[in-house]
């Protein structure tokens, strides 16, 4: 069967991804993809194991795009510098690509190649968090609480949660200093 000249799965993915950002992730369909693609639904299947498949290759798509974004940011930087870069890079995604940002949040247990990344995004936080001097335990909830920082941050953010006419930068860093500082005192 003859493949539409210059559509691969690549640029399915990619397309898939600019949708979910927007339109949001509950308005991908091969259907509205195949009209954004200028294509018929039944040539995707050429590309992508149907929705399912789209939906596992654009969230290792993003899982890929987030963890990249994340260690460029970081390389070279430590301690407080580390972790800034780490919070406002993943800040920057989530509120660039939300679509893209939605599907890195609760990865897919059994997809391994995900999950690979994840582990990836974890290393790089541990990296982050290195100069600390954390115990395992330790190093597991600062990880947790970085996490639960930056994303607590956007959710709410996202949601119009944040009404006060104060700087919302500002009060992003303003929380960061506090969590640097609990990780200073335990050293």
């Amino acid at each position: 069967m003859a493949h539409r000249m210059g559509l691969d799965k690549a640029r399915v993915v990619e397309e898939a991804a600019k949708l979910v950002d927007e339109e949001g992730l509950e308005q991908l369909s091969l259907g509205r993809l195949a009209q954004r693609l200028g294509v018929r639904t039944p040539s995707l299947y050429n590309h992508v194991a149907g929705l399912p498949g789209l939906q596992r290759d654009l969230a290792l798509y993003c899982a890929k795009e987030l963890r990249d974004i994340i260690m460029r940011a970081t390389i070279g930087k430590a301690r407080a510098e580390a972790i800034f870069a780490f919070a406002d890079v993943y800040r920057a995604y989530a509120r660039q690509d939300p679509g893209r940002y939605a599907l890195t949040l609760a990865p897919d247990p059994d997809y391994e190649e995900i999950q690979a990344l994840t582990r990836e995004v974890l290393e790089i936080a541990q990296a982050v968090l290195a100069p600390y001097k954390l115990n395992e335990h330790d190093a597991i909830h600062a990880i947790r609480s970085l996490r639960s920082i930056v994303q607590g941050f956007i959710s709410l953010e996202m949601a119009g949660g944040f009404k006060m006419s104060y700087d919302l930068d500002a009060s992003f860093h303003w929380l960061l200093n506090l969590f640097i500082a609990g990780l200073e005192r335990s050293i």
